[in-house]
């Protein structure tokens, strides 16, 4: 059995660099359950896992085991970010808020998930699934993020969605906006296709209308245009077709 000196010393060594038992465990490459039970006494850890938490620490398995004193040259305990907080509160099984931040995969679910990978209702990550998603890659109904795939509206460096895109590239089944605009209904781009009205720098589709043909007809004649091709076209793109005349 592992002395008690132990438990106290890996206790400590972990909270002063920062960690969850979870982060700890990840580290290592063991449960969460096992870290606990090696801080409790409940179990010890094979040789293997000793050695490994003698590196990650950078101590002598004397210090860690045996509880003798550090050596002259202290030991740098290495900084590791690692922060979680979850809710009491709950609703349909899940936490109201969840936050899980660090290095790693830190993955963090609940109503408003906040974490290197995030799900939730409102999910806000380096990578985010959720009907209001945040992210670097982000996924929902509503989307922004770098690279941005939502079921209605999505807004991003590269986006898109089923109903209004909004990015550098932009797609949609219904309208997109962006440096280049890909949509089944309504683009707006530099370079802009769509299979009913395009509006662009270049502009291929039903009714393609370059920068230079808009400037040229006017915003009244361009608007008639457009109603004569596509009776039903929103009013928010005969608005937009006005502001580029």
């Amino acid at each position: 059995m592992i002395p008690i000196h132990f438990q106290e010393r890996l206790y400590l060594l972990r909270k002063q660099a920062g960690l969850s038992q979870e982060g700890l465990a990840d580290i290592i490459g063991v449960s969460r359950q096992a870290v606990q039970k090696w801080e409790t006494g409940a179990a010890s850890p094979d040789l293997s896992n000793l050695a490994a938490l003698c590196d990650y620490f950078e101590v002598t398995m004397d210090y860690l085991v045996r509880g003798e004193d550090m050596p002259k040259a202290p030991a740098h305990i290495p900084f590791r970010a690692d922060y979680e907080y979850t809710s009491k509160r709950t609703f349909m099984g899940l936490p109201l808020v969840h936050i899980h931040l660090g290095y790693g995969l830190r993955r963090a679910k609940g109503i408003i998930a906040i974490g290197n990978i995030a799900t939730g209702v409102v999910a806000i990550g380096g990578m985010s699934a959720g009907i209001f998603s945040l992210g670097g890659l982000s996924l929902g109904i509503f989307a922004l993020g770098g690279v941005s795939l939502g079921a209605l509206v999505a807004f991003g460096g590269v986006a898109f969605s089923l109903l209004l895109s909004l990015g550098g590239i932009a797609c949609s089944l219904g309208n997109a906006l962006g440096g280049l605009a890909i949509a089944g209904r309504n683009a707006f781009g530099g370079l802009a296709v769509s299979e009913q009205v395009a509006i662009g720098g270049r502009a291929i589709g039903g009714l393609a209308l370059s920068q230079e043909e808009l400037t040229s007809m006017g915003s009244e004649e361009a608007v008639r245009q457009i109603l004569a091709a596509y009776p039903n076209t929103p009013q928010w793109v005969l608005t937009l077709a006005r502001l580029l005349s």
